[in-house]
């Protein structure tokens, strides 16, 4: 007779401790330490920072501003956020208020926020 493990034999567990990152507890902090804060610099190369960051603010839980070689400031959008490079610093911030209408956006795009400026 036969005797067969209960284990699958096709499973090989690698030695060491198991990661514990968990994106959503990292959001989560990140969320807290800015909040914290008022705001977080965010270094050019940290991607999985920015990725974080990125997520929420298509939420609009922070606000983004990139910071230029010069010193000065640009305002993303998620959209821009997402697509950004890591050429530059970013600031991470918590948003000023519920909606925020940009000095440069277009016409066409303040209309859309018109009922909520009333």
């Amino acid at each position: 007779m036969e005797s067969r493990s209960s284990q699958p034999t096709n499973v090989i567990r690698f030695p060491g401790a198991r990661s514990s990152a968990n994106p959503h507890r990292d959001q989560r902090s990140l969320m807290d330490a800015v909040y914290a804060a008022g705001s977080l610099p965010i270094a050019a190369d940290d991607r999985a920072t920015k990725v974080m960051a990125t997520r929420l603010t298509i939420f609009g839980f922070v606000t983004i501003d990139e910071v230029q070689a010069d010193g000065t400031v640009r305002r993303l959008r998620p959209s821009e956020a997402f697509h950004a490079s890591t050429a530059y610093p970013w600031r991470v911030s918590k948003p000023s208020g519920r909606y925020r209408l940009a000095d440069d956006w277009p016409e066409s795009d303040r209309e859309l926020f018109a009922a909520l400026q009333a």
